[in-house]
């Protein structure tokens, strides 16, 4: 009998990493968890900052050795804060970049190589509906998103003949703890601008990775809109 396929999350302790970590795991995979908490509820928790590469390739490396090849990577761990450009400081401007660009960079270096000689695998990045529409006092994260999509396609072409896949889901407000008590995405007046009128759980979120991950074999270099209507 087969061994059952081998999946990465980042982030995968909370949100929308643990609710994908949950959806995988009910796919049959087994998932490797990256965090910076080593708590995930994954087949294997390690934990590290994915902003550095160095550490991000020996996560990987563990994962592998205690689980097997890895055929699917979803880069979801994230970093929120809000700002107007004016107060943003050089510091808070590298560390989204770092965090969300650099995170999904660092993971999928860090695992394509195997892929690569497999001639198979699924990679998903967890983006925002920031990035396409952009917000006001967002400006650092929705650059930091905005730029996973363009790394994410320019992937997707390069590794297209190779049968590896590289896809984007883009939520919108999601109800984690990323989004404090008081957030306005949050609010009343916001929500009720939304055609369904309420956050994006993260199960929801995980549902659609796990599409792409698993069923979505036609598909790479797309973005898959989950936004409560937000962008439509």
């Amino acid at each position: 009998m087969p061994e059952a396929p081998v999946a990465i999350v980042t982030g995968g302790a909370s949100g929308i990493g643990a609710a994908t970590v949950s959806a995988l795991r009910g796919r049959g995979y087994r998932v490797g968890a990256l965090d910076l908490s080593d708590r995930a509820d994954a087949d294997h928790a390690v934990a590290v900052d994915v902003s550095d590469g160095a550490a991000v390739t020996g996560a990987v490396a563990e994962i592998e050795r205690r689980l097997g090849p890895i055929a699917a990577l979803v880069t979801s761990a994230g970093h929120y804060e809000m700002a107007p450009v004016g107060e943003i400081s050089v510091q808070a401007w590298r560390r989204m970049l770092r965090v969300h660009l650099g995170g999904f960079f660092n993971a999928s270096r860090a695992c394509l190589p195997g892929m690569l000689r497999r001639r198979s695998g699924a990679i998903v990045a967890v983006a925002s509906e920031l990035a396409v529409g952009g917000g006001e006092h967002d400006a650092h994260y929705a650059a930091a998103k905005g730029a996973i999509l363009g790394l994410a396609r320019s992937l997707a072409v390069e590794v297209a003949g190779s049968g590896v896949r590289v896809n984007v889901v883009a939520p919108g407000p999601t109800d984690t703890p990323l989004l404090a008590a008081d957030s306005p995405w949050r609010a009343e007046d916001y929500l009720a601008t939304l055609p369904l009128r309420r956050l994006t759980a993260p199960a929801e979120v995980a549902r659609c990775v796990e599409y792409l991950v698993c069923d979505a074999t036609f598909s790479t270099g797309d973005v898959v809109n989950v936004n409560a209507g937000a962008v439509i």
